[in-house]
């Protein structure tokens, strides 16, 4: 179908900015380009018609990395990348509490738990705690809670360790929040277009709808997470499918707060009176590494076994919901933000940490653009 004249000069007009992909990063770039550069127009690129990569597709956890998880990062990257990255997490989590009242996304500083079975972790925790102070500014940032385990009758767990400046969110509230913030600061949209592909010359970006339509831009930024590989050939980023049940309403839940167990692998928590749990991709890797919004029978019987042996045992319950997300990985957690060439930028690989991370990168990304 050809656009008329009415559409090319309003709709699909030259903007000079286009954001490929309507997720947190997507969402909070376009709002910092906005508010440190109004004259600037902005447009927003959604296949779908709404985000469903990871964005509304997640656990709902405000979170910026378990005691294990933290450990595990060190001996990887080393401390110095990784307190970036927790420095990254934790102040964009504070972003989003500024930007947002606690009614607005039901924001709850409920506390985030690590469920251990293996005593070595607690060698390191003091040392942990000195390593955030400076972030977190809180002496112990991770304490042993064993007292809670009775509490929320986890009676086959060991250890309980507790981060008091973690909780929960409801990811579709604040993905709501930030599209009126979009509105408000007069970022455009258009949702349900998918891009064939991206193409630069001197003067601009064209980016190709279909035959008949073609976009135009001074600057694209790409921000479209595990599913970048049409788009970014070159870089490391491996998708990563994380699937969730929901129960139905248990009565007399005692499980308040956010879980890890695992180094994150397994995340869960209890959403009023249901529970939510998702993860275990490290039980099957090679199946997760995938961009298909399937569920599996096995991972799915097998997180309802974790269900009932960790989480609610010698408890009835019953699955309401099933769902899946996909995040992007790769061999390090730090996200790639960068300059591709002239005129296109990119902001993905969140290692599911977006909701966290995506408020600070918004301000990287722009001050990479401009």
């Amino acid at each position: 179908m050809n656009p008329s004249i009415w559409e090319l000069e309003t709709f699909y007009r030259k903007r000079d900015v286009i954001i490929i992909g309507s997720g947190f990063t997507g969402l909070w770039t376009a709002i910092s380009i906005k508010e440190n550069h109004p004259e600037r127009s902005v447009l927003i690129v959604e296949r779908n018609p709404i985000p469903t990569g990871a964005s509304t597709r997640n656990a709902g956890f405000a979170c910026f990395g378990s005691l294990t998880e933290i450990i595990s990062d060190s001996e990887k990257m080393g401390w110095e990348k990784t307190l970036d990255l927790v420095k990254m997490r934790f102040e964009g989590l504070q972003k989003i509490q500024h930007y947002f009242s606690d009614d607005d996304i039901d924001f709850e500083l409920c506390g985030g738990y690590e469920i251990l079975n293996d005593e070595s972790p607690l060698k390191k925790l003091e040392k942990v705690n000195q390593h955030l102070f400076p972030i977190t500014k809180t002496k112990e940032t991770f304490r042993i809670a064993n007292e809670k385990i009775e509490e929320f009758r986890l009676g086959k767990s060991e250890i309980l360790v507790e981060n008091l400046c973690e909780g929960s969110l409801h990811s579709g509230k604040l993905l709501t929040k930030l599209v009126e913030k979009c509105h408000d600061v007069k970022v455009e949209f258009l949702c349900g277009t998918e891009v064939e592909s991206v193409s630069e010359t001197k003067n601009k970006v064209e980016i190709k709808v279909n035959e008949n339509l073609i976009l135009k831009s001074d600057k694209v930024i790409f921000c479209t997470n595990a599913f970048s590989s049409k788009f970014l050939g070159s870089e490391e980023i491996v998708p990563a499918r994380g699937q969730i049940i929901l129960t139905e309403p248990i009565e007399d839940l005692k499980l308040k707060g956010t879980f890890h167990y695992d180094e994150g692998f397994y995340y869960f928590r209890n959403l009023g009176n249901r529970v939510l749990l998702g993860g275990a991709r490290n039980q099957d890797f090679e199946t997760e590494e995938t961009t298909d919004f399937e569920t599996t029978e096995f991972l799915q019987n097998h997180l309802e076994q974790f269900l009932k042996e960790v989480i609610l045992p010698d408890q009835e319950f019953k699955i309401a919901m099933r769902w899946s997300g996909i995040m992007a990985m790769g061999n390090e957690k730090t996200p790639i933000v960068k300059q591709l060439s002239e005129r296109q930028f990119c902001a993905v690989r969140l290692s599911g940490m977006g909701v966290a991370l995506a408020p600070k990168i918004g301000e990287m990304v722009c001050g990479l653009v401009f």
